[in-house]
């Protein structure tokens, strides 16, 4: 189900005089040219799919991927760049991109394919703010706590394809497909929301940096910008309502809802009995490890009756960390580590906790496991887990423990997964 590949092409088809995404058809024969454009992690997977789906009607296009996430193409060109942080790679795909999308005209359709990962992957700098000062900007919202949401309000007021930009680049029809890594799919949210409405204000953008310590910290021309925006005296991005939107249309083709259900499913024909928690794991990483734990735990108690052994909690979100001093991990690891010391001793017991991406922060694994025997391990190999945990530095430790998952570039990104076992 999380498979970008599948997934566009159980949403979009294609016959001899229309094109059908999901309950809406397209006359090709009003239809001049077909091109697509895209960023994030799953973007080239998705752009393989589309190029089955469409055949010589797709004339020409461009995605932008995560470094190593590259895959071969036909007729849409690949271009790594730089994720988390943009980079230089990442700013002229994007000018190259926008260089596509401005000579099409109202009789063209412009497919657009967004993943996790697109905000990075696709920066455009308002006038006045330079990739350096982005750069600078995302470090410090990435390690100051914030939601993706709110990192995605800043970076929506500091861009020019953000927040509707890509839509108000263009005069084509648009047809937007999300692999969404959002919880609860807000458009305006996945990837920024380039082609969608965007409610927030240049107010919002300060309110943030503010919020999180973080509007001293950032570049004078950041603050300056936003500044000018909340005087009115920059463009807002585009809204909720626009004459602009009428053409633009949105489909949603997975999201970790999809995954999840999947995944309890597999569990089942394991031979599992199986638990699927409805609600999103959000918060501190620490915090919510304790909370799955603890549900798990409860649900599992002897004479409770509410699910026997052997059993699978299963569970997805995408929680943050608080950063602070220098330490190498990511959130999946941080929840794995904290998990460790709240099953600490229980027998048959397991908490795997990864990225659906195959990346955790800024590491080469996509999460980690651990077992009810995890903490003791780590204190006879003399490794001191828990002060790895406060200084954020989980990964060698981990490393050393052998309690990594590497799965290397998965194509896809769907927020992250969480799993109890109890055998």
């Amino acid at each position: 189900m999380a498979d970008p590949y599948q997934a566009l092409l159980r949403h979009v088809t294609r016959d001899r005089h229309s094109l059908i995404v999901g309950r809406r058809a397209y006359d090709l024969s009003h239809i001049s040219r077909i091109i697509a454009v895209g960023a994030g992690k799953a973007s080239a997977r998705m752009a393989q799919a589309l190029e089955t789906a469409l055949g010589t009607r797709l004339k020409d296009g461009l995605v932008i991927v995560k470094t190593g996430h590259r895959l071969a193409t036909k007729r849409i060109t690949v271009i790594e760049a730089g994720h988390p942080i943009p980079d230089r790679a990442g700013l002229e795909a994007t000018q190259q991109l926008l260089r596509l999308t401005q000579h099409l005209t109202p009789q063209d359709l412009l497919i657009v394919l967004l993943s996790g990962g697109a905000s990075s992957l696709l920066p455009a700098p308002v006038a006045g703010v330079t990739l350096t000062d982005k750069q600078r900007t995302t470090r410090l919202l990435l390690r100051s706590g914030a939601t993706i949401n709110e990192i995605n309000v800043v970076r929506k007021h500091l861009s020019l394809v953000k927040g509707g930009g890509l839509a108000l680049s263009t005069r084509a029809k648009v047809v937007t497909l999300l692999l969404s890594d959002v919880i609860g799919d807000d458009l305006g949210s996945i990837g920024s929301g380039p082609t969608a409405g965007d409610p927030s204000t240049f107010a919002d953008a300060v309110g943030v940096l503010q919020r999180h310590g973080c509007w001293h910290a950032v570049p004078a021309a950041v603050r300056r910008y936003l500044c000018h925006g909340r005087k009115g005296d920059a463009p807002e991005t585009l809204k909720p309502g626009s004459q602009r939107l009428r053409s633009v249309q949105h489909h949603i083709i997975g999201n970790n809802g999809m995954m999840l259900e999947a995944v309890a499913h597999a569990a089942q024909q394991a031979g599992l009995h199986t638990k699927f928690v409805s609600h999103p794991i959000l918060g501190e990483a620490r915090v919510a490890a304790k909370q799955l734990t603890d549900l798990a735990k409860a649900i599992t108690e002897e004479g409770s009756g509410s699910l026997n052994r052997p059993c699978c909690v299963v569970a997805g979100g995408e929680t943050t960390v608080t950063v602070t001093g220098r330490g190498k991990g990511g959130r999946a690891q941080e929840f794995a580590a904290s998990a460790a010391f709240e099953i600490a001793g229980l027998p048959n017991t397991w908490v795997v906790a990864l990225g659906t991406d195959g990346t955790d922060g800024p590491t080469d694994a996509a999460g980690a496991i651990v077992s009810g025997s995890t903490v003791a391990r780590a204190k006879n190999l003399g490794i001191d887990l828990r002060s790895s945990l406060t200084r954020h530095n989980t990964y060698p430790a981990l490393k050393a423990l052998g309690c990594h998952i590497r799965t290397g570039p998965t194509g896809t990104n769907v927020n992250d997964l969480y799993l109890v076992l109890l055998l």
